[in-house]
């Protein structure tokens, strides 16, 4: 399974992507898509990462530290695999390679939230590696 981060080229496949995680929001023009991927490609180690041209992607943010002598940590959000490519491993493989890029920048931790009470989707995160062991909260601007 060929796994890299994603370059301008790649905006028609991930903004499909993306359209399966939430399809009830716009998306986005590749102009506003590739600014955004130019934003994040700012900060050292993060990325888009791309499975098999376009079958899965996750988004690694590498977060600079003060603590834990400056070791950064990591972030992954917008885990996503095509509804026809489900269950064929390419989820996993996305994960398991956005974790080798954190290890790779120094990170000291890599954390995943999801809002999925899915006992499925929670499963296959900690088949992952990921443990649920800290509470999470967020905060939502009003509309």
């Amino acid at each position: 399974m060929a796994i890299r981060f994603a370059t301008e080229a790649d905006l028609p496949a991930l903004l499909a992507l993306c359209a399966e995680l939430h399809p009830e929001e716009a998306p986005l023009s590749l102009t506003e898509a590739g600014e955004r991927l130019r934003q994040l490609l700012r900060y050292p180690g993060s990325g888009i990462l791309l499975a098999d041209g376009g079958v899965a992607t996750c988004t690694l943010v590498v977060i600079p530290n003060l603590t834990r002598g400056g070791a950064p940590y990591a972030l992954i959000e917008n885990v996503v695999t095509l509804t026809a490519h489900r269950k064929h491993g390419h989820g996993r493989a996305i994960l398991q390679a956005a974790i080798a890029k954190a290890w790779e920048a120094g990170c000291y931790k890599v954390m995943l939230l999801t809002g999925s009470k899915n006992p499925a989707t929670l499963d296959f995160y900690k088949g992952a590696g990921f443990e649920q062991s800290k509470t999470g909260f967020q905060i939502r601007e009003a509309d």
